[in-house]
């Protein structure tokens, strides 16, 4: 693809470790200023008084060049002297926050008080940190994934660190989506980018609660740019996470057909593993092209070919419908 088509203005959906390792390459890509990420805050929570943003802090992280590469989430090289000190004091910490987590944690709860947006703070932030591309909440108002299990009802993080993922989900859904709003600044992104990528994300508690904020999943379909995704189930098993176990308990296939289906109405391209080729027939008679290549991202490098490919891909399906 030509320089002037890997110019134009790329807007990534994003959340989780896969969302921002792919757009860490997407950054590696095409110039900064270009590039906009969309990212999931219905993870987002209080804790002691903080408002903790972990997909937002991943992305950030890891496009800053500090994310924790053992991990993928959280600082490299960060200390834990602050979570031992609440421990001294009775407190049974479940979520970890390294010492240099909890100025990220700190400095964004005191402007959100101070009367600032999730946007305005998450833009201050990032760039304090370097970070030259656009890093976009999905929405200023407080949304929440509330997991259904045979049992009970838990938040998200509750779900996913506090328990582990060792409940089976019966349901999905987002407390406050239907008077949420997404901002007009992550709107103009996705109406004016050349390329939309679908990161490789949980498609449901990741992509999933930024699709369903009210207008958004049309939005989206109907805009003029390229829509692509990759696909977070290889041989169909997640990367990281629980979004295989997810997808077969509230009755998907968790392969990467799985994936495309939640996506049908919305994608011109689908990106899939060489493991899952034999998927290929299944995923065009969806209606979308497919492109299959090496879809795990090691080290930055890898991170950077494939979001080469991604945007190759939507540069040659522009060239087939033009």
């Amino acid at each position: 693809m030509s320089l002037t088509q890997r110019e134009r203005s790329v807007t990534a959906l994003a959340g989780g470790v896969g969302g921002a390792k792919l757009a860490q390459g997407l950054a590696d890509v095409v110039p900064p200023s270009s590039l906009s990420i969309v990212v999931n805050t219905a993870d987002d929570f209080d804790l002691w008084g903080l408002r903790i943003c972990p997909d937002l802090d991943t992305v950030m992280y890891t496009l800053a060049g500090l994310a924790n590469p053992a991990t993928g989430w959280g600082i490299a090289g960060d200390s834990s002297a602050t979570l031992d000190a609440i421990a001294r004091y009775g407190e049974a910490p479940w979520f970890q926050l390294g010492d240099q987590d909890f100025a990220t944690h700190i400095l964004r709860s005191e402007a959100l008080r101070s009367g600032a947006t999730l946007t305005e703070v998450t833009g201050k932030l990032s760039h304090n940190l370097g970070v030259a591309s656009s890093i976009l909440p999905m929405t200023d108002d407080i949304v929440s994934t509330m997991i259904r299990t045979p049992e009970t009802v838990l938040a998200f993080q509750d779900y996913f660190v506090r328990r582990r993922q060792v409940d089976t989900v019966t349901g999905v859904t987002f407390a406050g989506i239907e008077n949420a709003s997404m901002s007009a600044v992550a709107l103009a992104a996705i109406d004016s980018a050349g390329v939309i990528v679908f990161c490789p994300s949980n498609p449901l508690v990741s992509i999933g609660p930024i699709l369903s904020l009210p207008g958004v999943r049309d939005r989206v379909r109907k805009a003029p740019g390229l829509r692509v995704g990759v696909s977070p189930i290889i041989g169909g098993k997640a990367i990281k996470g629980p979004a295989d176990r997810m997808l077969e308990s509230l009755g998907h296939e968790s392969s990467a057909y799985g994936v495309a289906h939640l996506y049908a109405d919305l994608l011109d391209v689908f990106v899939i593993d060489t493991r899952d080729e034999f998927d290929r027939a299944r995923i065009e008679d969806l209606g979308m092209r497919v492109v299959v290549t090496d879809a795990v991202m090691g080290d930055r490098g890898d991170r950077a070919r494939l979001a080469g490919e991604v945007l190759d891909a939507a540069g040659m399906a522009r060239e087939a419908v033009s």
